[in-house]
């Protein structure tokens, strides 16, 4: 009796003090904690963005490897290591969320031990300071023998219901062990994704090094293309004037581009020259949508396309809050029109895509591109700033705003 009363002592002792431990490393981990709403959402979010980008990842590695031209094959090797460094910066995101839930769910199983450890310690309590009280004094005190026996017999049946109540208690003790282990793992992953990210990171960054030093030879047009690109920003009278300004540019550079290279002069002087009239102006033909149109960086969605924004004017875009120096890549295949910083907007780029289309980032830390580059959709462009920086992707067809969502590929 006397060791069935010690042992449940024991266990309501152990109810009473504080039953989690935090894992050795947690308390070194200053992890942003996220509510239970906003962590399952961005869970859901950044797992399936993991398995897209894991997806475009293999995609262009098997491109790459299937292209002959040197070129070719850099550019899609430069692309699986953005969709890589993208599908570790949503597996960090979504280790976050893992570890904000179990962290919620051990606060309840908390809070649910504090309300049935108190009974059962008062319990238990009493219960051996009964059972420890001698002989001896029970005898000397008037009743006291007959209370004892009572309390005694009470006891012998008491004990069963005690073990069948603190049963129930074992098992939220187990699940917050459980909880505990799930929780060092979610920080484990966090970890080696993080490890991974820039791993890399440095691989592509090695790569974009070579890709420069490969094209500086070719890079005195792409200066004064880029020069004329920053003259067009500081005469545009806003972001709208520019993205004008340049579409109008890119369709002479289209109607030039389609003009009749130069007529050999002909042997016989004599020889008539048929005139086949004017050559018609090129004009684009718009596209259903703009090929494999993707998001250009990870993150939760904070303003969609038509909201209300701060300033009282309608979002002509998405805005994106991504990571700090989080991987940006390129919509949509297309040339580069502008890349460069612009009034209030950081660094931005705006890429023309075949068959009319525009698309524009905003809020961009660094850049990797210049003037005249063609890309491929999924082409690192640079890093955001994140932090209370957004970026911003607006897409247009023939220069009007629409919906970036509806043209996901």
């Amino acid at each position: 009796m006397r060791k069935t009363l010690s042992l449940l002592a024991v266990s309501g002792a152990t109810a009473g003090a504080v039953l989690f431990a935090v894992p050795q490393g947690l308390a070194q981990r200053d992890v942003q904690l996220l509510e239970p709403e906003e962590a399952q959402a961005e869970l859901t979010r950044a797992t399936r963005e993991s398995q897209r980008a894991e997806a475009r990842a293999e995609r262009f590695a098997a491109q790459s490897e299937a292209a002959s031209e040197a070129a070719e094959k850099t550019a899609r090797e430069a692309a699986a290591l953005a969709a890589q460094i993208q599908a570790a910066e949503a597996n960090i995101a979504a280790a976050r969320a893992r570890y904000s839930l179990l962290q919620n769910d051990r606060e309840k199983l908390d809070k649910r031990l504090a309300d049935r450890r108190e009974p059962l310690v008062r319990l238990t309590g009493a219960l051996q300071t009964t059972a420890r009280r001698p002989l001896t004094l029970s005898a000397l005190q008037p009743g006291s023998l007959k209370d004892l026996v009572y309390v005694r017999a009470v006891l012998a049946s008491a004990v069963p219901e005690i073990r069948t109540r603190t049963a129930a208690l074992r098992g939220e003790l187990e699940k917050g062990r459980q909880l505990e282990r799930r929780a060092a793992r979610a920080l484990e992953n966090l970890r080696g994704s993080e490890q991974e990210l820039q791993s890399r990171r440095t691989r592509l960054a090695a790569l974009e090094a070579g890709q420069r030093l490969a094209s500086r030879e070719a890079r005195s047009n792409a200066v004064r293309e880029s020069e004329r690109a920053l003259a067009l920003a500081e005469e545009a009278r806003d972001l709208d004037g520019l993205v004008e300004t340049l579409g109008e540019a890119a369709k002479l550079r289209a109607q030039l581009a389609a003009l009749p290279g130069p007529i050999a002069r002909p042997a016989d002087l004599s020889a008539q020259v048929v005139d086949t009239g004017p050559t018609p102006a090129a004009s684009p033909t718009n596209s259903a949508r703009p090929p494999g149109f993707q998001l250009p960086v990870q993150g939760r969605t904070v303003t969609g396309f038509g909201e209300l924004r701060d300033s009282g004017l309608r979002s002509k875009g998405l805005t994106l809050s991504p990571a700090p120096n989080a991987q940006v890549v390129a919509p949509s295949a297309g040339r580069i029109a502008f890349a460069g910083p612009y009034r209030g907007f950081g660094r931005i780029i705006i890429i023309e895509h075949p068959g009319g289309w525009t698309s524009l980032v905003t809020g961009l830390a660094r850049t990797e591109v210049e003037v005249g580059d063609q890309v491929i959709g999924g082409a690192p462009l640079g890093v955001a700033s994140g932090g209370d920086e957004p970026i911003a992707l607006e897409l247009r067809r023939d220069g009007e705003p629409v919906n970036p969502l509806n043209y996901l590929g």
